[in-house]
């Protein structure tokens, strides 16, 4: 069957929109349907009839090794079959299925992509540089941003999280956010000073922006709605080409910065975990994986072997 050609099955819609109840993440949902659709066309394309109470776990491990020949990285195949496990484990409660036949299935493993944080002292720069000359001197647009990029790396948020960041979220008082994170889980995340002097520098001017009262977003565009993901991720990596980078910057890498300074001050794993909002334990230690010089000077400097090694070879 043609790569474009539409497919659709009740089921499927009907897993889809209580999804889209539950998750509210656009891009969330997109990939869902995106992946289940392949699916579903590879198998229609094998003259499967959708039955699926018939599925066969020969059936996915044949469409998973298909799009692994076709190249697909391991890191989406395992997308790819988390999201036909999903749709599968919905079929089994809706007593359609007995098992779930992708259970136990395991893709390709894929190589752990290591985050590569700004350093602390880049992000001094790029957070306290004057914007207004080079925006042309529009300064709302210059305030705005300066929020943006403060809370992003201020709060560790992710770039849906600060999307759909709602004005009865924000707590001056308090001195937090209360952030929505994936699977619709909320969290308060702890507002800094300069992230909250500079958001208040922002809803200072919003109204400039507003075309409609009812407009809860805290951040919008000139058009006075709420910002989309691609306006913000334009926004941060102009401030960082502005701030001399060489690397593209972009939300997740503030968020990984974020994540990377936290943990190398703290040392709180835990801590960390709950400030990102993870789930599992084991997304956030991804982030121990410090610079091993970084490490080898730390032990040459505190641990007493090392300080003994070095001195012995003084003496000599």
């Amino acid at each position: 069957m043609d790569s474009e050609t539409p497919v659709t099955d009740p089921l499927l819609e009907q897993f889809l929109a209580g999804l889209a109840r539950q998750q509210g993440s656009p891009h969330t949902l997109n990939n869902y349907r995106r992946d289940l659709e392949q699916f579903l066309r590879h198998l229609l394309g094998t003259g499967f009839q959708p039955e699926w109470g018939s599925l066969s776990r020969k059936q996915i491990r044949h469409y998973l090794a298909c799009r692994h020949q076709q190249g697909l990285s391991p890191r989406s195949i395992q997308r790819h079959l988390s999201s036909i496990r999903s749709f599968l484990n919905f079929l089994q409660q809706e007593r359609l299925l007995s098992i779930n036949p992708a259970d136990g299935l395991r893709a390709p493993k894929a190589g752990q992509l290591l985050p590569k944080p700004v350093d602390i002292d880049q992000l001094q720069g790029l957070l306290d540089q004057p914007r207004g000359a080079k925006e042309g001197g529009e300064p709302v647009i210059v305030v705005r941003d300066q929020a943006i990029l403060e809370l992003l790396y201020g709060c560790g948020l992710r770039l849906a999280e600060l999307v759909s960041l709602d004005l009865n979220a924000v707590d001056f008082t308090q001195q937090q956010l209360r952030v929505m994170g994936k699977g619709r889980k909320e969290r308060f995340s702890p507002l800094g000073r300069k992230a909250a002097v500079a958001l208040k520098a922002w809803l200072s001017v919003r109204s400039q922006w507003l075309k409609d009262n009812q407009e809860v977003a805290v951040f919008i565009s000139q058009r006075g709605r709420r910002i989309t993901p691609a306006a913000v991720q334009q926004r941060v990596a102009k401030a960082g080409q502005q701030a001399g980078m060489t690397d593209r910057l972009h939300p997740h890498r503030l968020r990984h910065s974020y994540a990377s300074h936290l943990l190398e001050s703290s040392g709180d794993l835990r801590g960390v975990q709950e400030l990102l909002g993870h789930a599992d334990i084991s997304s956030t230690q991804i982030y121990t994986r410090l610079d091993y010089q970084h490490l080898a000077q730390v032990y040459d400097k505190a641990h007493p072997r090392a300080r003994r090694k070095k001195n012995q070879n003084n003496e000599g």
